[in-house]
């Protein structure tokens, strides 16, 4: 794993506990930076912290509750004094078909996938500003682009192309205020979210084949990119969408 520079940064990472999330983590950690980790799972974000000592302070946040988010983020400006960096890796998946969606999955998946960042980018934005920047990265998904066909369908997809949309309209407005806002597109990673989708040899082998590599991604090869985007070394970087996806979208 490439050590990306967070030397004095302080990061807050939603969902950091698992997956993504943790290998995201530990990239800041292991380049210098401090953690605040937000999750649900309070036992998960324990033991992270735990493996972390005095570098990783945990606090459990729904980010589909707004005022919870408000709250939390209050307390973690005044932890931490000063916020550099803004990772939104939480999420969920949705993978039934338009026929079969239940509206109230649709208003789940879009409450925690798409107003869920907007609710931590909205309690971070006058941070970032009155400190003359931050830096921001969304975790998105290829189902954003493509409209579903790998796992995530209709709900999912609908609420990662409008995160795509949310991250480019904050990097035009939030440049004049040193504020840089990327997302990260991945495809079929080997996480928590998709152990279903591997115990189903037929749809694997389907998924597999669909991704020119010829194979899933590891949580930690998706950090990498995450890490870049949060980090110094992409200083002039801003409104990009990064596939991080095995060749699946290859858009010019």
């Amino acid at each position: 794993m490439m050590i990306y520079d967070y030397q004095g940064k302080n990061a807050i990472v939603t969902g950091g506990a698992k997956g993504i999330g943790k290998e995201v983590v530990q990239g800041i950690v292991n380049g210098g930076g401090k953690v605040a980790l937000l999750d649900i799972d309070d036992a998960a974000a324990q033991a992270v912290t735990e493996k972390f000592a005095g570098k990783v302070k945990t606090y459990h946040v729904d980010q589909g509750n707004r005022d919870e988010v408000n709250e939390q983020f209050s307390t973690i400006i005044d932890d931490f004094g000063k916020i550099d960096v803004l990772i939104n890796v939480a999420g969920v998946i949705s993978a039934k078909s338009f026929d079969s969606l239940p509206p109230e999955e649709w208003d789940r998946t879009i409450k925690i996938n798409l107003t869920g960042p907007y609710n931590t980018v909205h309690a971070i934005w006058q941070h970032f500003k009155a400190n003359g920047g931050g830096r921001i990265v969304n975790v998105s998904s290829v189902a954003g682009k493509i409209g579903g066909g790998l796992l995530g369908t209709v709900a999912y997809a609908s609420s990662k192309a409008g995160l795509n949309g949310f991250t480019k309209a904050i990097a035009k407005e939030g440049g004049k205020y040193g504020i840089a806002a990327n997302a990260v597109a991945p495809s079929f990673t080997h996480t928590s979210m998709t152990t279903s989708l591997a115990e189903d040899p037929d749809k694997n082998a389907k998924i597999i084949g669909m991704i020119p590599l010829g194979r899933a991604a590891e949580p930690v090869e998706i950090a990498q990119m995450i890490l870049f985007f949060g980090c110094d070394a992409a200083s002039f970087i801003t409104g990009e969408i990064g596939d991080c996806d095995g060749g699946i979208v290859m858009d010019g």
